[in-house]
C-alpha cells in the first residue's frame, strides 16, 4: 500500500470523525420584509387558540427554540449534502485537500503545501514546494526515492503530518460530541430519498430522542402518532379538557411540532435579525408581528422518560421513532424496533409525504443528490444554501407549494442578486387545478413579472449531471442547466400503518376512512391530512390544509376526552404569491367545476363603480363553463388573453369566484379579499340555489 493511500484513508477517517456531530451552515441574510396590512388575518391562521385567548399563545420572550449548534470554526462546506463518491472524486485528485465551496472566499491553504513549505524553510534540500523538482532530480514529497541519504527524515516528517491530522480530527470529534444535545433539534436536507436522508442524519448524530425506546413509557393515557399540526392541536384540546393529561407524541421527525405554511411564504421575506443564522426559524407575518415556526419552545415539553412521574401531566415528544402497527383491540402500538406501548386513547396524525417523480427517483445517485422535495425546515435550510450561493433553481409543479416557493425564491433572488428561478409544469398556467383558466394564465403572467421564468406546457424528459449542475431536457425542445431541482407535485397520505393494523383506506382519495367523529376504530382516531371523512354537504373528502389540520385535530382531542362530536367544519385555505396576489378559499375550489367570477376592474378614469352596472363576458376556450362578470366601464372588452397578445392585460385586482355543482355554491375563492371566510362558509352551508349571484357578490364588498 502506497504512502499516499495510507494518508488518504486516515484523512478520510479523521474528517468523518470530526464531522460526525457537526453541521456546518454558511451565514445568510433574508430578503427585505414585505408587510401587507390587508393580509393581517393570515397571521391569525397560525394560532390554534381563539384570538381573544392567550392561554396557549406564548409571549415573544417565551418563544425560543434550542437549535443545533453550528461549527463556526470551519469554513462553510457542503460536505453534509454531497455523496461519498463526490468526496472520493475530489480527494483522489489531491488526498490532502479538503473541499471548500463558500462563495467569494479563497480556499484554505493545502495542508500538504503548508507542511512542505515549513520543511523547505528548515532544510531547502529536503522538500521543495509542490511542482518543483528536488535538488537531485527526485521527488521525496511524493514518496519516490530521490537518493537522498535523509530519506528516513522525510518519511518521519510525512508520518508526523499524518499523525497531526488524525489527532486534530479526534480532538474535533471529541469537542463536538461533548456539545449540548440540542444537535438533535435539526436534521439533514431531504433529497426525496428517505434512506439517504436517514443516513445523513445518522452521520450527524441525529438518531432518536431519547436514545432508546426502553426509556419511553410502557403505558400512556393519550398516545398520538405523528408530530405535526393536527397532533399538537389535539394535545391542546386534550389539555383544555383534562388539565393533568399525559400525552405522548411518537414522531419520525427530528423537530418538535411546527407549522408548514411559512416554509414557502413568510420565511423567505423575513429579514434575518441574527448575525449568523435564524436558528429558531423566526419570521415576520404580513402585518409585521414576529413569531417562531415552532408552536412552543423546547422548555414547554416534558422529557419522555419523565412523563409518567409528571404530577401535572404535559406533552412529551419521542423524536425519530416510527410506529409499525396499531392493535386497536388491545390498545397497543408497536414501534419499528418492537417496543410496545399501551394506551387508553390514540390518535393517528401521520400527515402526508411529498411525492417525487419516477424519473428522478430511479435516476443515478449523481442526479438524485441534486433533486429534493420540499416540506420540512431541513428542506428550507438546504434550499436557502443554494439561494444564498446564487445558484439556479428549478421548481417542478404549479400547485400551492410550487407556485408560492417560485415567487418567494424570485423575490429572494432579486433582493440578493441571486441566481435564476425556473418553474416547469405540464399545465397551461399556475394553480390550474384551483383557478379558472383565465385567472390561472393571468397569475402566471404576474409571476413572470416578479422574476420567475415560468415554462408551462412542458415536462422534463431527461436529466443528466455534469460536475456542478443538472442538464434538464424538456419535451418542448428546451434545455435547462440547474444547480438544484425542487419537486413540488403534491403529497401522498402516510397510511403504511393501515395494512398491519387492519385499518381501511379509501381507494380513491387515500387516507384512513373514519366516521363522523373521526374514529377509525373504538378509541382510535385519525385527524389531519391522513383522514378521509364524510362531509354531509360535499361527500367524502380528504383535505390537505392547515386549517383542516387545526380543527380536525382539535375535534379529535375533544372526542378523546369524551365529547363525541361530529366533524362538520368547512375548512379554508389561503395562498400568497408574492406581495401582489393573495387569496383565501373554502369548500370545493376545483377548476373542473363551472365557476362565476365577479371582479372589480379599475377603469382608465378611476373607477371602481358599483356592482349594479355589470356586463358578462364568457371565456372563449371554455365555452360557457367559466363566467366572468366585470365592471362595464373597464377598458377591457375581452377578458381572455394569451402570451402573444399585445397591449395591457386586464387587472383582476379584487373579486370573488363561486364554484358550482348542481347549480349550488360548493366553493368560494376570495381574490385579494380577506376576512370574509365566515360569510363564504355560511353561503356554502345554506346549500341552496341562487337566482342572481351578483346579489351574493355584493355581500363580499369587493369595491370597499
Amino acid at each position: 500500500m502506497s504512502l499516499w493511500t495510507v494518508m488518504y484513508s486516515a484523512i478520510r477517517r479523521a474528517h468523518i470523525l470530526a464531522r460526525k456531530r457537526t453541521i456546518v451552515q454558511p451565514s445568510y441574510q433574508h430578503a427585505a420584509p414585505v408587510f401587507d396590512l390587508q393580509r393581517s388575518c393570515h397571521g391569525k391562521l397560525y394560532e390554534m387558540a381563539p384570538a381573544n385567548s392567550s392561554k396557549y399563545m406564548p409571549t415573544a420572550k417565551q418563544v425560543f427554540f434550542k437549535s443545533v449548534k453550528y461549527d463556526t470554526s470551519t469554513s462553510g462546506t457542503l460536505l453534509d449534502w454531497q455523496k461519498q463518491s463526490d468526496i472520493d472524486k475530489h480527494m483522489s485528485k489531491d488526498p490532502c485537500r479538503l473541499m471548500t465551496k463558500e462563495p467569494g472566499k479563497q480556499p484554505a491553504e493545502d495542508p500538504c503545501e503548508q507542511f512542505k513549505r515549513m520543511r523547505l524553510k528548515n532544510d531547502p534540500k529536503q522538500c521543495p514546494p509542490s511542482g518543483s523538482a528536488a535538488p537531485d532530480g527526485g521527488d521525496g514529497c511524493n514518496g519516490k526515492d530521490s537518493g537522498d541519504p535523509n530519506k528516513s527524515l522525510k518519511l518521519t516528517c510525512l508520518l508526523g503530518a499524518l499523525a497531526a491530522m488524525v489527532a486534530g480530527g479526534l480532538i474535533a470529534w471529541f469537542l463536538a460530541s461533548t456539545k449540548n444535545d440540542d444537535n438533535k433539534g435539526a436534521g439533514g436536507g431531504s433529497d426525496g430519498d428517505n434512506n439517504s436522508a436517514d443516513a445523513k442524519r445518522g452521520v450527524s448524530g441525529l438518531v432518536t430522542s431519547p436514545d432508546s425506546s426502553e426509556k419511553l413509557p410502557k403505558h400512556v393515557p393519550y398516545l398520538i402518532i405523528g408530530g405535526g399540526t393536527a397532533a399538537f392541536s389535539a394535545f391542546r384540546s386534550i389539555k383544555s379538557n383534562d388539565a393533568k393529561a399525559k400525552v405522548l407524541i411518537v414522531s419520525n421527525e427530528y423537530h418538535k411540532p411546527y407549522m408548514r405554511p411559512p416554509l414557502s411564504k413568510e420565511l423567505w421575506y423575513t429579514p434575518n435579525t441574527n448575525e449568523k443564522t435564524n436558528k429558531d426559524y423566526r419570521f415576520k407575518q404580513w402585518a409585521g408581528s414576529e413569531r417562531s415556526l415552532f408552536f412552543e419552545p423546547d422548555e414547554f415539553f416534558v422529557d419522555p422518560e419523565k412523563l409518567e412521574e409528571s404530577v401535572n401531566g404535559g406533552i412529551a415528544v419521542a423524536q425519530g421513532f416510527s410506529v409499525q402497527k396499531v392493535d386497536a383491540q388491545n390498545h397497543t402500538v408497536t414501534l419499528n424496533d418492537g417496543y410496545k406501548i399501551t394506551y387508553d386513547e390514540c390518535l393517528i396524525a401521520t400527515g402526508c409525504a411529498p411525492k417525487n417523480l419516477p424519473m428522478f427517483r430511479d435516476a443515478a445517485p449523481s442526479v438524485r443528490e441534486k433533486v429534493m422535495v420540499y416540506r420540512t425546515p431541513d428542506d428550507f435550510d438546504r434550499l436557502l444554501r443554494y439561494a444564498a450561493e446564487k445558484r439556479s433553481i428549478t421548481i417542478v409543479g404549479n400547485g400551492f407549494i410550487g407556485s408560492e416557493l417560485a415567487c418567494s425564491l424570485a423575490h429572494y433572488s432579486k433582493e440578493n442578486d441571486g441566481g435564476k428561478i425556473y418553474q416547469v409544469f405540464q399545465e397551461s398556467g399556475n394553480m390550474s387545478k384551483v383557478l379558472p383558466n383565465y385567472l390561472s394564465r393571468w397569475t402566471m403572467a404576474k409571476m413572470k413579472n416578479q422574476g420567475v421564468c415560468v415554462i408551462p406546457n412542458a415536462s422534463i424528459k431527461s436529466a443528466t449531471r455534469d460536475e456542478e449542475s443538472l442538464k434538464l431536457e424538456l419535451n418542448n425542445g428546451m434545455t435547462l442547466l440547474s444547480d438544484i431541482v425542487v419537486v413540488c407535485v403534491g403529497c401522498s397520505p402516510n397510511t403504511n400503518l393501515a395494512s398491519p393494523s387492519k385499518l381501511e383506506v379509501d381507494r380513491t382519495l387515500g387516507g384512513f376512512v373514519v366516521n363522523a367523529e373521526l374514529e377509525a376504530r373504538r378509541n382510535l382516531y385519525v385527524a389531519g391530512d391522513a383522514s378521509c371523512f364524510y362531509d354531509p354537504l360535499l361527500g367524502r373528502r380528504r383535505v390537505e390544509h392547515h386549517d383542516h389540520s387545526v380543527v380536525s385535530g382539535k375535534l379529535a382531542g375533544e372526542n378523546m376526552t369524551g365529547a363525541k362530536k361530529p366533524y362538520v367544519h368547512q375548512s379554508m385555505f389561503w395562498s400568497d404569491l408574492g406581495p401582489e396576489i393573495g387569496y383565501e378559499g373554502i369548500g370545493l375550489a376545483d377548476s373542473s367545476l363551472p365557476t362565476v367570477g365577479i371582479f372589480a376592474l379599475p377603469s382608465a378614469t378611476d373607477a371602481r363603480s358599483s356592482t349594479d352596472n355589470l356586463t358578462v363576458n364568457r371565456e372563449e376556450d371554455d365555452g360557457s363553463k367559466h363566467t366572468i362578470i366585470v365592471d362595464e366601464k373597464s377598458n377591457s372588452d375581452v377578458v381572455t388573453w394569451d402570451d402573444d397578445a399585445h397591449g395591457e392585460q386586464p387587472d383582476y385586482g379584487r373579486g370573488v369566484i363561486f364554484y358550482l355543482k348542481n347549480e349550488k355554491i360548493v366553493g368560494v375563492l376570495m381574490w385579494n379579499l380577506f376576512s370574509r371566510v365566515g360569510l363564504a362558509r355560511t353561503i356554502i352551508n345554506q346549500n341552496k340555489k341562487y337566482d342572481d349571484l351578483n346579489e351574493v357578490a355584493k355581500l363580499f364588498e369587493i369595491h370597499s
